[in-house]
């Protein structure tokens, strides 16, 4: 998987060309998926022409990087999706119906569900606002935007993530996503927090796993506090029927100059780190993870 440019500055290019970027195994030898709903950096120039942020404020509202600090799970036999929009255009760890008419000029012709938390706070599937509070648009948007957002970017994501729970299913009988995320460093939280929704999302023994393996390595660990898994642990994490979900939140401050949105020195050693970690979780036996399907033959 190619390397994106360091740079503080959005990266042109279309995302509606390709809303994701799939790199696979040589053989997809374990049932995980790993999965990075939030460092995409395509930012369309429809966006930056309508925001009254500046490129880089823009960018601070990234999983910035995040795909590549978890580039080494394909040479452990483990497929890794990543969306190439950006966070600020369209968030895919959202549901399709948390959308915020208010931010439209016009009736929305996609179901809308009444405003959760999430929406009144600027942060639904079309956020109003980035990390630090501040209001992305200009003005309003046509009602026809939030439709081309989510059939060109939002469907592809989910429909290519489905499709590898469904492959995986096939062929393992039990799928694992991993939910890859980075979190704020300001929040003063540990090195990691890992989210399996108290449990409903991930198996007991998945859940364990990561956290001896993180703790071994030497990272801080949390659990669900202050984050407990978004609308991907929502809709995929089905514990019974052989699908497992866990979120991982890394702290930028290991990694990444978040004011500039660039690279600290080491962000190879810490990807390394990682993909020891994540080693040891993907050779966890599936007997210990909890319920699953029986197994399928290769």
């Amino acid at each position: 998987m190619a390397d994106f440019q360091d740079s503080a500055d959005p990266i042109d290019g279309d995302p509606f060309a390709a809303p994701v970027r799939l790199a696979r195994p040589a053989r997809h030898s374990v049932p995980f998926i790993f999965a990075s709903p939030h460092s995409g950096r395509c930012y369309p120039a429809s966006l930056l022409a309508k925001s009254r942020l500046d490129p880089l404020t823009l960018r601070r509202s990234e999983d910035a990087y995040v795909d590549e600090l978890f580039g080494g799970v394909t040479a452990l036999g483990a497929p890794l999706l990543a969306a190439q929009f950006p966070r600020a255009y369209l968030d895919a760890n959202r549901g399709s119906t948390e959308l915020d008419r208010a931010m439209f000029d016009s009736p929305l012709p996609v179901p809308v569900d009444r405003p959760g938390p999430r929406v009144v706070a600027g942060l639904g599937v079309i956020p109003r606002i980035v990390r630090d509070g501040a209001e992305i648009y200009r003005g309003k948007l046509a009602g026809a935007e939030a439709q081309t957002r989510l059939t060109g970017l939002y469907t592809p994501y989910h429909q290519a993530l489905a499709a590898l729970i469904a492959e995986t299913r096939a062929r393992f009988g039990i799928a694992i996503v991993i939910d890859c995320h980075s979190m704020p460093s300001a929040l003063a939280v540990p090195d990691v927090v890992l989210g399996d929704r108290y449990g409903a999302s991930a198996g007991a023994g998945l859940t364990a796993r990561a956290e001896a393996a993180f703790a071994g390595a030497g990272f801080s660990v949390a659990r669900n506090t202050p984050y407990a898994g978004g609308h991907t642990t929502v809709r995929y994490g089905r514990v019974d029927e052989g699908c497992h979900v866990l979120q991982i939140e890394i702290n930028r401050a290991l990694y990444l100059d978040e004011e500039h949105v660039t690279k600290r020195p080491g962000f190879m050693i810490l990807r390394a780190r990682l993909e020891r970690v994540m080693a040891e979780l993907v050779a966890l036996p599936l007997s210990s993870i909890g319920p699953s399907l029986p197994e399928a033959a290769e």
